[in-house]
């Protein structure tokens, strides 16, 4: 039978606990330092602890290791053991966890009965509704904790001045070094201290015991990082049943506008060098992504984390000059050797070179990705000068078809125009997509300020001529300086 000493004074003990106890044959306490061994001695219960194997022993997992054999080994000779540990015996207890391993595998009964652990103190003292959420870690788990906790954290074993200090040490990997923190201490005895000190002063404490924890509120950025949680749980909220009935219906299909919305609300931001526009834009941008993983997620696709993880572990692969041994000379290898790693991880997928594109992309951006991919195996002009000869040829072939009256032959040679004045952008090492927006962007502009020109003067559109209409053009251009 294994059972628990509670949070700290008798008082605390469950009365199934005393019962098992009085009766016992054999009392086993993981260790004799604890609140209620007093008690237990005043009311005549003998016990035998474990506190020498603590010194006897290397490791806190060889002393785990040797109590649970050890336990075991009694039972198996006949005796009626009863296991006490600190606390509940299912609340951070690695003992409780291997003998419950190894009474298994010998065919052993063990039962356990409820007690109370300092943790249902802990949360009056504090505050908080453990059902929103509690990550509970013995303090030697923390150097091998992986990722940040996004719920509030609990250290438990802080029981000297070196474990706080390493405890500290793995904490600042997660948090800075002021952030707050809440030491508890003789929860539910005399003496009890609950405190609010900054991290860098954990180890810094005037008494640090067995008796001594640690909670870690939740949401605090850390060093140099920040927090997706907010709006991962608010799309969780707005997609849950009785959330927003819009966002419900939303599928990858029927979100793909607002994406590439988005994204052209991104490159505005930019050309206007609006630094609070981009911010929020990129947050916009973020929120699509986001929704995406969201709705993915909700399928058993794959989850936000794993998007992250995923372009992680690819930038780390693409950057074997950073994360590896690869010597690169310029910026130029930098590109060879991303793209050979690419056509490595994608060559089996992709069988045309052309592969790759997205279709929806718009029709300029995909141009020029087309003839990139196609320059990559050699197919391209080697100066600029053919690619003027192309762009004369194409229009001349426009005028033909128009002079011919076919439409379909007008539209296929038009597009060949575009085609190759996208390849001129490429040899100018200019962005056609984006030179096209600047100049629609330019032209809104310029036209807005024309129409503010005729409300001023008074006058009417339809009564303008073209040549009075190309003069305020001309005041417009003046007017951007």
């Amino acid at each position: 039978m294994i059972v628990g000493l509670g949070p700290g004074s008798l008082g605390l003990l469950t009365l199934e606990t005393w019962d098992l106890l009085a009766a016992a044959d054999l009392v086993l306490l993981r260790t004799a330092k604890h609140p209620t061994v007093d008690g237990l001695k005043e009311r005549g219960v003998s016990f035998v602890s474990y506190d020498d194997v603590y010194d006897a022993q290397p490791t806190f997992d060889a002393v785990y290791d040797f109590i649970a054999r050890d336990c075991l080994a009694k039972v198996e000779k006949g005796q009626k053991v009863v296991y006490a540990v600190p606390g509940s015996p299912l609340v951070a207890e690695k003992t409780v966890s291997l003998i419950r391993l190894l009474a298994a595998e010998r065919n052993i009964a063990v039962k356990i009965a409820p007690g109370m652990s300092f943790l249902e103190v802990l949360y009056v003292r504090l505050g908080v509704d453990p059902a929103a959420g509690m990550t509970i870690l013995d303090s030697i788990d923390l150097a091998v904790l992986r990722d940040k906790p996004s719920t509030g954290l609990v250290v438990t074993q802080i029981y000297s001045r070196q474990v706080a200090s390493e405890a500290k040490l793995s904490l600042m990997e997660w948090y800075a070094d002021d952030d707050e923190i809440i030491v508890a201490r003789n929860l539910g005895l005399p003496g009890e201290e609950v405190r609010k000190i900054p991290l860098y002063e954990l180890d810094r404490l005037p008494v640090i015991d067995h008796l001594t924890s640690v909670y870690v509120p939740p949401g605090q950025a850390g060093p140099g990082q920040f927090e997706l949680s907010p709006v991962i749980d608010i799309m969780a909220r707005l997609r849950a049943p009785g959330g927003c009935l819009w966002d419900i219906e939303q599928t990858h299909r029927s979100l793909r506008r607002y994406l590439v919305e988005e994204v052209y609300e991104v490159l505005e931001a930019i050309d206007l060098k609006s630094a609070g526009q981009l911010c929020e834009e990129l947050g916009d941008l973020l929120l699509q992504i986001v929704f995406h993983a969201r709705i993915a997620e909700e399928c058993g696709d794959f989850t936000m984390q794993e998007v992250i993880d995923g372009v992680a572990a690819k930038l780390v692969r693409r950057h074997p000059h950073v994360f590896g041994d690869v010597t690169v000379q310029d910026a130029g290898e930098v590109v060879l050797n991303w793209e050979q790693i690419k056509q490595q991880e994608k060559g089996h997928e992709r069988p045309s070179v052309l592969d790759g594109i997205p279709p929806e992309l718009p029709g300029l951006m995909k141009a020029c990705k087309l003839q990139i991919k196609a320059a990559k195996v050699g197919f391209d002009w080697d100066n600029i000068a053919p690619v003027w000869e192309k762009i004369e040829e194409e229009i001349a072939e426009l005028k033909t078809a128009i002079e011919s009256g076919d439409t379909e032959a007008m539209e296929g040679e038009l597009g060949d125009i575009l085609f190759a004045v996208v390849n001129l952008a490429r040899f100018l090492k200019v962005d056609a997509e984006i030179a096209l927006n600047v100049t629609n962007s330019k032209f809104k502009r310029r036209f807005v300020h024309m129409e503010a020109a005729v409300g001023e003067k008074g006058l009417n559109w339809e009564q303008l001529t073209l040549a009075e209409l190309d003069q305020l053009w001309d005041e417009a251009k003046l007017a951007e300086g």
